[in-house]
């Protein structure tokens, strides 16, 4: 499988242990600038872009085996050992099969408000409606987000999903991300990988749970992390470490501890 270097940015002394941290679905190493800096105080905190995302190089292939490589392939770049690894989202798939297919790679996995199961619901309406935007008439991402308003209801989601929309030199938008790729892909996003010949993770694992979010399903996560913590941070949905940050990062420094 053919790994890519992946961009990334970094935060705090490469002298502190290192905390890799993966985004989600859509989202970019930018997302976790606010918390990377935090936690930069104890740790080296290396945010990553995964692939077709941010900065990162675009390819056909997204599921969680070629970003778990990935991932691989930019612990050996950087020559580091076991490392602290968090995930949110998508990226806490990719974190939670990296772990199981390279646990001597893994110090600490830390899964934020995603488990290693299927997901039912679809991604489709949502790319239908990024790709059925007019960019050759926006002149204002304002006016994106009153087209997209009646498909996402959620202001503050597409004020997130518009931030890969970028403005060119000569005026006009263009997507920093390839709807195409994400729309061919959008079904093993949903999905985790067939975990029946592979072994049981057996390191320091916590789940991070929002008290409004329904992501982490009972009895999902103890099967393959048999010593699995789970935290709940009440007054947050899938997005906890915006809606608490304060809450999500005493979280996360007091297991790291």
């Amino acid at each position: 499988m053919q790994a890519i270097d992946l961009a990334f940015e970094q935060f705090g002394d490469t002298q502190n242990p290192p905390l890799i941290i993966l985004h989600g679905f859509f989202a970019a190493a930018r997302n976790w600038r606010a918390c990377a800096d935090k936690l930069a105080v104890q740790f080296c905190v290396y945010v990553l872009d995964a692939r077709n995302h941010g900065a990162s190089p675009h390819s056909e292939i997204m599921d969680y085996e070629s970003m778990a490589t990935d991932v691989a392939h930019f612990i050996e770049q950087h020559q580091l050992s076991a490392v602290n690894i968090m995930g949110h989202s998508m990226g806490g798939k990719t974190a939670m099969w990296f772990a199981l297919n390279y646990p001597n790679l893994v110090q600490n996995l830390i899964v934020v408000d995603i488990a290693p199961i299927d997901y039912k619901h679809s991604f489709e309406p949502l790319i239908n409606a990024l790709k059925n935007l007019p960019l050759t008439e926006l002149r204002s991402r304002k006016q994106a987000e009153s087209l997209l308003a009646d498909v996402i209801s959620e202001l503050s989601y597409r004020q997130f999903l518009l931030q890969n929309l970028v403005l060119k030199n000569d005026g006009q938008y263009q997507w920093r991300i390839d709807l195409d790729i994400f729309q061919h892909n959008a079904a093993n996003i949903l999905l985790f990988p067939n975990t029946e010949n592979v072994p049981q993770f057996l390191g320091r694992t916590l789940f991070i749970s929002g008290g409004n979010s329904r992501y982490i399903k009972e009895n999902s996560t103890e099967m393959l992390f048999p010593f699995a913590q789970i935290r709940v941070i009440p007054d947050a949905e899938h997005w906890i470490h915006v809606q608490q940050p304060e809450a999500f990062l005493k979280t996360v420094t007091d297991f790291l501890q």
